[in-house]
């Protein structure tokens, strides 16, 4: 998966906040819309779409989206 599709996936989960608006550099965290539910979808598509688990200190380690996909990349590299 390249960076563009995770951040298309990753802005997918959000139904207020345009997807436009959610680019590599995008403070997740500080969006309107971020909840733990949208934070558990995250996790489902690192899963389903990349086949690794990101965990809940991965989220909380990540400040950008672009941080989620490098993790993302490190996990399936080291699988």
């Amino acid at each position: 998966m390249i960076e563009q599709d995770f951040i298309k996936s990753f802005a997918s989960q959000f139904d207020v906040t345009d997807p436009s608006e959610i680019v590599g550099t995008t403070d997740f965290k500080n969006l309107s819309e971020w909840d733990s539910l949208i934070a558990l979808s995250i996790i489902a598509i690192a899963d389903e779409e990349c086949g690794v688990m990101l965990t809940g200190d991965d989220i909380n380690k990540a400040k950008t989206v672009s941080d989620l996909y490098k993790r993302v990349i490190e996990l399936k590299n080291n699988s």
